[in-house]
């Protein structure tokens, strides 16, 4: 088995996706690069990346046949997948339809269980067959929503929450096969995200008037405002994560963990969450402790 890995993206058309890709690229590793329209993978393919439809909400047969397409381009399968399809549903919970919520969460949730499933065995073959050569890796999406939700964004959030959670039990389902399991966890990137132009931030079909003036409009407001000013820079991130998931310069030497956060941001919302969650639970233990069954 090659040394060279070997890797299978999904919304690699933009953002985090394409920046992967283009990294892993100028690493002279080899990429395929999928997205619902392989018309916007034009740039991935002339660096060189193998592009495919992939849509991750298709049934398990279809996706099973691209996948197993992808496995058969290079010869060696797939070493690393990046699982990096999601957007974001902005609106109170209250305005969101059924359809709506049920459309966010199979993109960003069902779509990760999807993509695990289908590429689950070509990881278990590829680390089978690469020992002391390459470790198979697979890399979900959380962000700083895994860890602090709010109004307007509390649905997008619960997907984040639900994918890192996931991640957790997928690293222990996949670790005994040598395959490492990470979930990327980015605070506020410059990408394309926040944008309105795009289908990244898909606003709910209903807006209240009674939400005006609450948190759900600051919300708003604020994603408007932080657009185009987010700290984390998308090709840093790649950088990184491309290094931990091969264990290559900042990951050499190191396993590699289950969550990674990226960003300052990110990091100061998790400290905060972590500090007033052990207040919180410090706070109510005597409460806590009453649900016990006295012997």
């Amino acid at each position: 088995m090659s040394t060279t890995p070997i890797w299978l993206i999904t919304g690699a058309s933009s953002g985090f996706g394409e920046a992967i890709a283009r990294e892993a690229l100028s690493r002279g590793h080899r990429v395929i690069a999928t997205a619902r329209s392989t018309g916007k993978l034009a740039s991935l393919q002339a660096l060189g990346a193998a592009v495919l439809s992939l849509d991750v909400t298709a049934s398990e047969v279809d996706l099973a046949a691209v996948v197993k397409t992808a496995a058969e381009i290079y010869g060696g399968g797939i070493t690393h997948v990046a699982n990096c399809a999601g957007y974001i549903l902005e609106g109170a919970i209250e305005e969101a339809s059924q359809e709506e919520i049920h459309d966010l969460f199979n993109t960003n949730v069902f779509g990760t269980c999807n993509m695990a499933r289908a590429v689950a065995p070509y990881l278990r073959g590829a680390a089978a067959e690469g020992k002391g050569k390459v470790t198979p890796a697979l890399a979900t999406f959380g962000s700083l929503g895994s860890w602090s939700s709010g109004a307007a964004v509390a649905l997008y959030c619960s997907t984040k929450f639900a994918v890192s959670g996931l991640t957790e039990g997928l690293y222990e389902e996949l670790k005994p096969f040598g395959i490492n399991v990470c979930c990327f966890e980015p605070g506020y990137t410059r990408t394309g995200f926040l944008s309105e132009v795009g289908d990244h931030r898909v606003k709910t079909g209903r807006q209240l008037g009674v939400y005006k003036g609450t948190g759900a409009a600051e919300t708003r407001e604020a994603m408007n405002a932080y657009n185009g000013k987010q700290p984390g820079d998308v090709d840093n991130c790649a950088r990184v994560i491309v290094d931990v998931l091969t264990q290559t310069g900042v990951g050499e030497g190191k396993e590699v963990p289950v969550r990674l956060l990226l960003g300052t941001d990110c990091l100061q919302v998790v400290r905060e969450k972590c500090r007033a969650t052990l207040e919180l639970v410090e706070g109510w233990e005597g409460v806590t402790l009453l649900a016990d069954r006295r012997v």
